[in-house]
């Protein structure tokens, strides 16, 4: 059994959620070296939720779940930005986390053009 992952973005400047935003997913190797394992976009409500994912079809069904290991989320928060006709000072949200088991994973991204917070969920 693998995890299973979502996430859930608002934006604390315009105090709503982030629709629209680019993520991919990526694993991270012990050598560092990422794969792309999937990309969403977050829906009206801000969320990649765990069946909204598109899993790369390039790589092998095993690849497409999340075991143990390193993970990177990275969200597009400049083409969000620009869409806001505000400037970026972070272009993109790289979160890097762990997944120990096989439990289901939240990774929350509180968002402004200057600033970010991130946590693990529920």
């Amino acid at each position: 059994m693998s995890a299973t992952l979502s996430s859930h973005i608002l934006d604390t400047h315009l105090g709503k959620p982030a629709a629209g935003i680019a993520v991919t997913l990526h694993r991270v190797q012990d050598s560092g070296a990422t794969t792309l394992l999937a990309h969403g976009t977050t829906n009206a409500d801000g969320r990649v939720t765990p069946d909204s994912w598109q899993f790369d079809t390039a790589i092998d069904s095993t690849e497409c779940q999340l075991n143990i290991g390193r993970y990177t989320v990275t969200f597009d928060t400049q083409s969000y930005f620009d869409a806001q006709q505000l400037t970026a000072f972070y272009p993109q949200v790289m979160i890097d986390f762990m997944v120990n088991d096989a439990s289901h994973y939240h990774v929350p991204l509180l968002l402004s053009a200057h600033g970010y917070s991130t946590y693990r969920g529920s």
